[in-house]
């Protein structure tokens, strides 16, 4: 199973991103959040893929509004597309895919009031109880990933890691804590195969270099940060190139996972391996 994800997208995206979809042929394509703030026509045109999607919202995608009227009204777009703390799943291939708290700016755990006027008053342990629960509906032979708009804390510290704060000194773990809470609760039911998230830029502030995007951990859980901003530009030849990250299955289990740049027409102009069965584990 051949899977794209599609980083923040800070409102770009047109339709040149559907045809280029079509050229490249994912079995699904996963959004991370971020997708606006809050412009109702870019949801609706995620929503007329040709291919299977699934969305969790970030923290910009309640654009300006603080009553939680225009968050609502994105979750009301998507539809079953928005699979916060639920399973979303395709059954050829198979794949189990489940959301994560929705409008997370990470931090540990927060609430905007736009968010909890809309998911209303919830503690970090309820919301990692409502992550389990949904998973506990992926059947036991099928991958499992998990799509969250910010990590999960301990991938580290510092500025560069997969989570790290890097626009504040000093520099910290602004991961989510109720995420890292239902993963460490999975640890003895089943670990997902995949935790796929945005939220922190790949390109750190005031010239500190690139992040860290990929992380591995001793139970073979993979951390893919999918944040590439912008995700589309030009390369020294003035041609113009969009960012996927992309993922593969292969008899159930996670084989291959990069960073990957496309020209218009479909074709790959650069690719970041980061994870490839049989060729070691980067460190």
């Amino acid at each position: 199973m051949r899977v794209a994800i599609a980083g923040d997208l800070h409102g770009v995206w047109s339709d040149a991103d559907a045809r280029l979809l079509d050229c490249l042929a994912p079995d699904a394509v996963l959004f991370v959040g971020d997708l606006s703030d809050g412009d109702r026509r870019l949801t609706k045109a995620i929503t007329r893929l040709s291919v299977p999607v699934a969305v969790i919202l970030g923290n910009h995608d309640r654009g300006r509004d603080r009553s939680g009227a225009v968050f609502q009204q994105q979750i009301d777009l998507l539809g079953d597309l928005h699979c916060a703390w639920r399973m979303r799943h395709w059954d050829t291939p198979c794949l189990g895919v489940v959301g994560c708290r929705p409008g997370t700016a990470g931090g540990g755990f927060h609430l905007s009031p736009a968010v909890e006027a809309v998911v209303g008053p919830l503690t970090m342990e309820q919301s990692a109880d409502r992550i389990v629960e949904a998973c506990r509906a992926v059947p036991d032979d099928w991958p499992l990933v998990l799509l969250a708009h910010c990590g999960p804390t301990g991938l580290g510290s510092e500025a560069g890691d997969p989570c790290g704060r890097d626009w504040k000194a000093p520099a910290c773990d602004w991961g989510d804590g109720d995420l890292a809470l239902a993963i460490d609760r999975l640890s003895c039911q089943r670990r997902p195969q995949l935790v796929v998230f945005g939220h922190m830029h790949h390109q750190l502030k005031a010239k500190q270099g690139q992040r860290r995007t990929f992380y591995r951990d001793r139970h073979g859980t993979v951390y893919l940060n999918a944040a590439c901003v912008p995700r589309r530009g030009l390369d020294g030849d003035d041609r113009t190139l969009t960012h996927f990250s992309w993922v593969e299955f292969g008899h159930g289990q996670l084989n291959h996972v990069s960073h990957r740049w496309y020209l218009p027409d479909g074709s790959l102009a650069y690719s970041e391996t980061l994870y490839q069965v049989g060729e070691g584990i980067p460190s």
